[in-house]
């Protein structure tokens, strides 16, 4: 009896330990958003372990002061099309403009549709779900943190605490004609989309191109489309090929002589910008842009100098 009194208590001493066990902060905030963040990998195409990553990162496990006072979990700023609620909240500068949400929700799902109709993140949907070490190295490159260690550390979360298990299940990438419009108003999670695998081209002016991959370089985006490689080459304003990186614009058609009306000019942002860039960001043959500026393609621009584009 005593033996069984004793089997008992300790039994029941295991139990009470492992009932006043705690989660971490990381696994508690796991715990509480892993749902929404799968909701939407389902809706959008962002991977939950990559929102789940982002928002332990950014919010410092809900804990930071955004989190708390803003319910912003990633960071997001204002930028100029923002027009919901705004905090001030020092950062890479001081008082610096930030989203504010009603709740958690609508964080997460505005940090979906951030990533999802941002021009510079497009090229993140060409990866599969599960591949996030992709997803994670190329939010650096298209800047998500100034952080040169953030894609590492991305990675060390999910791997830490397996947030890859989120995203299990065949999730692929819609189309962004496919696709319905950022809702601002009331969070829903329960629309399903049909998405497209294969690789994207996309349009700028009028012209094709695609966004590269890790792996890429001018000829084998050349031989996927049956180009020559001196072709794509010419396309992308090159003499000679050079080292692609994941985000990098590839045209795959001869781009125009200039932009179309309403776009005239473009004002140079800083000292040391490429022309070359330029060019390639508005989808204009840098010979017709040197010409109608009378510039050199190497010249060296400065910071408020006027390009005609058109």
């Amino acid at each position: 009896m005593k033996q069984l009194f004793a089997t008992l208590t300790l039994a029941l001493g295991l139990f009470a330990a492992a009932s006043d066990a705690k989660l971490t902060p990381q696994e508690e905030y796991i715990h509480k958003y892993a749902s929404i963040a799968q909701a939407e990998m389902r809706r959008t195409g962002v991977p939950a372990s990559i929102t789940l990553a982002q928002g332990l990162l950014e919010s410092g496990s809900g804990k930071s002061t955004l989190a708390v006072k803003a319910n912003n979990h990633f960071g997001i700023k204002c930028h100029k099309d923002w027009k919901g609620k705004k905090v001030y909240h020092d950062d890479d500068a001081k008082g610096e403009c930030f989203r504010a949400y009603a709740k958690p929700e609508e964080s997460f799902r505005d940090h979906s549709d951030f990533l999802r109709y941002n021009d510079r993140y497009k090229f993140l949907f060409d990866y599969e779900v599960s591949d996030y070490r992709s997803w994670c190295y190329g939010l650096k490159q298209a800047g998500y943190a100034t952080d040169p260690k953030y894609a590492i550390k991305l990675i060390d979360l999910i791997e830490t605490y397996g947030l890859g298990r989120y995203d299990v299940g065949k999730v692929d990438v819609p189309a962004p004609d496919k696709i319905e419009a950022p809702v601002k108003s009331a969070v829903q999670y329960d629309e399903e989309f049909r998405f497209k695998v294969e690789r994207t081209v996309y349009e700028k002016n009028g012209v094709r191109f695609v966004y590269a991959r890790r792996g890429d370089s001018y000829s084998s985006i050349a031989s996927l489309y049956d180009l020559f490689p001196s072709e794509i080459l010419r396309f992308n304003d090159l003499t000679q090929s050079r080292e692609l990186k994941p985000g990098d614009l590839v045209y795959i058609a001869r781009k125009k002589t200039r932009t179309a009306k309403g776009l005239e000019m473009y004002i140079v942002q800083e000292d040391g910008e490429r022309l070359w860039d330029i060019c390639q960001r508005f989808g204009v043959r840098m010979s017709s842009v040197c010409k109608r500026n009378k510039l050199d393609p190497e010249a060296e621009l400065c910071a408020e100098q006027t390009i005609l584009l058109r």
